[in-house]
């Protein structure tokens, strides 16, 4: 009886001894790896080529102005920020004795319109006498000395009227000259835009810069409705790369969102600026940047569309592993599963999935994240 009761008690104490042990192990293993997933799912995926280095957003038309001419502003009828339309003037030099010149050329060329009239006039009166001399010539009723007189004294005044016209002419290519004198003294709009800088105030001197020494403008003018991003694209990519193909255009100032645009210029030539990079400059036109107020300056990325699919399998492309594996979350199991994909058209936002995986299978993002592999226990973020 005592030893069947030991045998009782040492049997309780390996079984105490057992689940605690066990309770142990079940306390001190390993939790679970928190992971990022996102579920696979059917959608639009765009294969894109991308810009290497940030552009920046301008203006398709964007003129830097400053008056040929030096002198005092005398007329600054904008401010920056106005609306201006094309041929407004914008700046005004002191210019009262262009605008006298000018004057005094309209008159002279008033006077010679004038005196084109009375020479003319005259050798019209000079033609007919001619004329009728010569009849009377003919009819021997006057003596050929006198007919002949007549006739030289006709050729004399149409030379005269011809003269005169010469001198009319002249006249008027003066007034153009002063015409285009005064006009160097005053800014004009050369297109529709908006005023971005003012550099001069009413009753400055200003100066024309000196040859191959750039200053700031005196206005600068800008069309915010036409504006382009330009950025280089690594030499690899550029042959697909061609003007009109539709590109998506990202901007720091506005993050989230993507702005449609299309390719109107790829350079014809190859940058080595890139450190041992080689580049090609490509242009791409935002589509109506006032929609979104949009202005020249900001900081741009953009994506050129090389192919479109649409309701196709899609995975996050960070999600890849060299290309063609992905670790998949298995939820009941709780733990990570590598498998093989085919993929197709690519970007760095989505890649198409031709086979390996279904709609709703759960891949890792964050496979970077350290202890993340094949059957490691897991559990998503």
């Amino acid at each position: 009886m005592p030893q069947r009761k030991l045998s009782r008690n040492l049997l309780l104490v390996v079984l105490v001894v057992a689940i605690a042990a066990a309770a142990a192990l079940w306390i001190g293993r390993p939790k679970p790896l928190r992971v990022v997933v996102a579920g696979v799912e059917r959608g639009t995926v765009a294969a894109t080529v991308a810009n290497t280095r940030a552009g920046t957003v301008d203006a398709c038309n964007r003129a830097r102005l400053a008056p040929p001419l030096g002198g005092q502003i005398a007329r600054l009828p904008v401010r920056e920020g106005d609306v201006v339309r094309k041929g407004d003037t914008l700046l005004e030099l002191w210019n009262e004795d262009l605008r006298a010149q000018l004057e005094l050329q309209e008159r002279d060329r008033v006077a010679a319109q004038a005196r084109v009239k009375e020479v003319c006039v005259t050798a019209e009166v000079a033609a007919a006498e001619a004329r009728r001399a010569t009849r009377l010539r003919e009819q021997k009723l006057i003596a050929e000395e006198l007919a002949e007189r007549a006739v030289g004294e006709a050729e004399a005044r149409a030379a005269a009227c011809a003269a005169a016209g010469e001198n009319a002419r002249v006249a008027a290519a003066r007034v153009e000259v002063a015409r285009a004198s005064l006009d160097r003294t005053i800014l004009r709009a050369p297109f529709d835009g908006i005023v971005a800088e003012i550099n001069g105030e009413l009753g400055e001197f200003v100066t024309p810069s000196p040859v191959g020494i750039p200053t700031p403008p005196t206005v600068d003018i800008v069309d915010t409705t036409c504006l382009y991003i330009s950025a280089p694209i690594d030499e690899v990519d550029a042959p697909a790369v061609r003007a009109g193909q539709k590109a998506l255009i990202s901007l720091d100032a506005f993050p989230g969102r993507k702005f449609p645009g299309v390719v109107r210029r790829v350079a014809p030539y190859v940058l080595d600026t890139e450190k041992q990079a080689r580049t090609v400059e490509v242009e791409a036109e935002i589509e109506n940047p006032q929609a979104s107020n949009l202005l020249p300056g900001y900081s741009a990325d953009v994506e050129v569309i090389l192919d479109i699919r649409e309701d196709v399998l899609r995975i996050p492309t960070p999600a890849l592993i060299d290309g063609a594996r992905v670790l998949v979350l298995d939820e009941r199991a709780g733990v990570l599963r590598q498998r093989e994909v085919v993929t197709g058209v690519s970007s760095w936002e989505y890649t198409e999935v031709l086979e390996g995986l279904e709609a709703g299978d759960l891949v890792v993002l964050s496979v970077d994240r350290e202890g993340v592999g094949d059957g490691v226990r897991a559990e998503r973020e």
